[in-house]
This record gives structure tokens, sequence and C-alpha cells, in this order.
């Protein structure tokens, strides 16, 4: 069974993790969840409030993470999701999941990233000369990156598709799942 890995962590953005985790394993992958370690993990629900100038934040489900970073062998996996929420802002620092996305950036395959994904994706030298989209508030952190901010549902650039955020989940979703069964 072709493998798919999903780099996340405590905070990640709940929908984020879930919707690509059910849709692969619906589709007939196989999905192994990673994180700095294998415990389980506390996710997020970020909606937006009238009258509030950003997005807020609610506890989420939790769900266990299959392994850690030190132990994931990326060759092993034929593509990558990268879902948002807060958990980016540390793990970009994390050199065991730079490691893994690195791996992913140089082979050419498949990565899927959403939201606040961009800023591992990024911190990993992924966004170099691409075209990315990202919450829109990142669009300085995708120049910065080297990369071109698009701000689109669906944004495809070669194996590496990208949206906003969990509204743009089917768009993009769907756009992932045509790269994968391209890629074969």
């Amino acid at each position: 069974m072709v493998k798919v890995l999903i780099v996340t962590g405590d905070a990640a953005e709940d929908l984020e993790v879930m919707y690509p985790y059910q849709r692969l394993l619906e589709e007939g992958y196989e999905v192994l969840i990673a994180a700095p370690s294998a415990k389980r993990l506390q996710f997020v629900v970020h909606d937006f409030t009238d009258g509030f100038d950003t997005y807020t934040e609610k506890p989420g489900r939790t769900w266990p993470a299959d392994l850690a970073f030190a132990d994931v062998d990326p060759a092993g996996f034929a593509a990558l999701v990268v879902p948002g929420g807060r958990a980016p802002e540390y793990l970009r620092n994390d050199p065991e999941c730079q490691r893994i996305v690195r791996h992913f950036v140089e082979a050419g395959k498949p990565i899927a990233h959403l939201c606040h994904g961009a800023l591992i994706v990024a911190a990993a030298g992924g966004l170099e000369g691409r075209r990315s989209a990202a919450y829109p508030a990142l669009a300085p952190d995708v120049r910065a990156a080297g990369g071109e901010f698009v701000d689109g549902e669906a944004v495809v650039d070669g194996l590496m598709v990208s949206g906003r955020a969990w509204p743009d989940h089917p768009g993009w979703m769907r756009e992932f799942l045509t790269v994968l069964r391209a890629k074969g």
C-alpha cells in the first residue's frame, strides 16, 4: 500500500489534519502522522467571530501521532501533507521536521501544504522559486522564502499543491489527489 506522511504537532488546526487524513484513507492510501514525539496530540479549532480582526482559537480533538520525527524514514513515503494551525510556528524550527520535508522537496515527491503549513515548507527551503498559497497573512513569509504568493484555493506548482486554509479543502485535496494519481 502506498504510504503518505502527515507532519504535525500540538495546536495544529483540527480540520486541516483530520480532513486529509480521512480523505487519503478513503482513497486507499496508508496514512501515518508524525510529530515531535509519538504521543496524543491536542488539536485546535480556528474560526471567525464577528467583531474580531483575526481568527479565534478553541480546543479541538485529540489524536495520536504514529511516530516521532526522529523515527521517520521519508524514503518509505510517496507523499507529504503539511497542515496548518499554530503547530507550524514551532515545528519549522525542528531539525528533524526540516530533514523530513527537505527529503520530499529534493526527491521531487508530492507535497500538499495548507494555511500556516507553508512556514514549515519555507524553513526547509521548499518555496524558493515556487508559486504557493498560504493563509493570506503569510504572504510576506512566502515572499521572504523566495516564493510567489498566490491567493487561491488550490495552487499547483509541479508536484506541490497549496491552499489558504480549511475552507479550501475540496479544491486543495482534489488537486492533490490528481497529482498523487498521476505520479503513480
